[in-house]
């Protein structure tokens, strides 16, 4: 059974050729998806001609754009490996990444090119390169010059479920950045999910701040609009041109980072907007307060839905929640320390929250699983959920636990199942605080002190303790809004008394401020709180 990627495009345009399939918010451009998959397939004969070969990894640093798009379903069509990196990751992450996977093809706009000039040595393994843009020569021809909209089909690759179809990799929030490999078979799942559970296919018009996700519009027949933003800063993106595109294209539904959303909101709200034709909003990458999505239902049409689907690089969607829910609902409880209520599971998804621990489980045992509202790690199963890391042996036994020919997938994630069969999320475990006193988790102990008005965000982090080895001391750390001048010591102050009143918080005795906490580039809300701590050790030694 031939289960290759790139095929879903070629039927949506035997189904919906002269419609518009993609469009470039920035550009004004528009493609049918019998243009679309035109330029998919001319791309995939062109790189085959050039020696391009199926099961040869090919680096694509391309900008959001058709382009994209025609070269990912090209390169699928082909049966090659699709490797997508976020260039906003760092250089010395990006560097590490690419030497991990050694692609043998590069496909890049001019920048990229230069980058692969400054850094020779994470490149050494390409032999043969493609230049998406026009350099003046340097480093080649300009491939999307090259290539029209017109062509024969393709022979699609007979892919099978098990074979590699791309490797993605995570945005390093708790550790190293690592290559997830995504088959076939997983993408498909992906779509016949997305498909089926949040009712997307033709006729709908999606506008994704997450560039992957346009793939998936445009295989279930959705037009995609690509947004006129940085997708690598979604915290910087620029309402006015967000909006307008939303209301221009008749925007449907859209996938976005949750900061993304508090820019629009906010925006909407000042300038009394409401986006009539926006039916269904997705947000997910970090935890989302019910405070936003109150502040949505107030820019969307009635009948509107918001969903907060829960997942990770390494299995997507697993759990989902609607908005109405989480109002009226969780998000009380969320503001009392319970967590974060992210959902039920999707169908044909198990979950599971098993006893933490830092230690590889190489079996599955059933004795693992812990009782209705105990914290523990959450642990999934189902045909979403990818089966390894490239090139990372050392993470494949922290991550997977053989069960009998299946497997279950570690989230890395901290949360309990209530009595209703929801998933609450308390943080990662990597992030949890062990001190003398007990084990702190950070989204129950976060949510007590970011009631306080003056407190943008908050993050509990852990630092040695010297009295007791091999326990940590809490430290609490808090972001101070920036829309008005705020006096640092009474915040403390007032943090201080806050946190003495709750159970949860009562035992933190060290408190700080930093004026704008690091986050994650792909969704600019994932908290960096291991470069939280190291500062944090700073600031209390020199006190000292």
């Amino acid at each position: 059974m031939n289960v290759n990627i790139g095929q879903a495009l070629a039927e949506r345009a035997a189904e919906q050729a002269d419609e518009i399939g993609l469009v470039e918010a920035a550009t004004g451009k528009s493609l049918t998806f019998q243009e679309l998959n035109g330029r998919a397939d001319a791309f995939a004969f062109y790189l085959q001609a050039k020696g391009v070969r199926p099961g040869e990894r090919v680096m694509l640093m391309v900008r959001p754009s058709a382009d994209f798009i025609c070269l990912t379903f090209a390169l699928f069509k082909l049966g090659a490996v699709v490797i997508l990196i976020d260039p906003g990751m760092g250089y010395r992450n990006l560097r590490r990444c690419i030497a991990g996977v050694q692609p043998q093809i590069f496909i890049g706009i001019p920048a990229a090119h230069l980058f692969r000039l400054l850094f020779p040595a994470s490149f050494c393994s390409i032999r043969l390169s493609f230049c998406c843009g026009f350099s003046f020569g340097l480093f080649g021809p300009d491939i999307c010059t090259d290539v029209g909209l017109v062509s024969p089909p393709f022979p699609a690759y007979p892919a099978r479920p098990e074979e590699l179809a791309a490797i993605i990799f995570t945005t390093g929030s708790t550790g190293p950045p690592k290559g997830v490999r995504y088959e076939h078979g997983v993408f498909n799942a992906q779509l016949r999910l997305i498909r089926d559970y949040y009712q997307i296919g033709p006729g709908q018009v999606d506008q994704p701040g997450f560039p992957l996700f346009a793939l998936f519009a445009t295989a279930l027949g959705a037009r995609a609009v690509i947004p006129d933003m940085d997708p690598t800063r979604p915290a910087k993106v620029d309402p006015r041109k967000f909006v307008r595109s939303l209301r221009e294209q008749k925007v449907t539904y859209s996938f976005g980072s949750p900061a993304i959303w508090n820019v629009v909101s906010r925006y909407c709200q000042e300038q009394r907007i409401v986006l009539d034709t926006l039916q269904q909003v997705l947000m997910a990458g970090a935890p989302i307060s019910g405070d936003l999505i109150a502040r949505m239902q107030t820019i969307l049409p009635s009948g509107a839905r918001i969903h907060t689907p829960y997942g990770a690089t390494e299995s997507l969607p697993i759990v989902s929640i609607e908005g109405q829910e989480i109002v009226a609902s969780t998000w009380p409880l969320s503001r009392q320390g319970h967590g974060i209520c992210v959902g039920r599971p999707l169908p044909g998804i198990e979950v599971r929250v098993i006893a933490f621990s830092d230690a590889p489980i190489p079996l599955w045992d059933e004795a693992l699983c812990l009782p209705s509202g105990q914290i523990g790690e959450i642990v999934v199963r189902g045909d979403v959920v990818t089966k390894g890391y490239e090139n990372n042996e050392q993470e494949n036994r922290l991550a997977k636990i053989e069960d009998k020919g299946s497997f279950w997938h570690r989230m890395g994630d901290l949360g309990y199942l209530d009595d209703l069969g929801r998933l609450w999320f308390c943080g990662r475990r990597a992030h949890r605080v062990e001190t003398w006193d007990g084990v702190l988790f950070t989204i129950p102990c976060e949510a007590i002190i970011n009631e306080h008005p003056d407190v943008a965000r908050s993050a509990l982090v852990g630092i040695a303790d010297l009295l007791h080895p091999g326990r940590q001391q809490a430290v609490m750390i808090v972001e101070p809004v920036k829309i008005r001048k705020i006096n640092r010591d009474k915040l403390l102050a007032e943090v201080r008394e806050l946190a003495a009143a709750s159970p949860l918080t009562c035992s933190i005795q060290l408190f700080l401020t930093h004026p704008d906490f690091p986050v994650d580039i792909r969704h600019n809300v994932k908290i960096f709180r291991e470069q939280l701590s190291v500062w944090a050790q700073k600031q209390l030694q020199g006190r000292s």
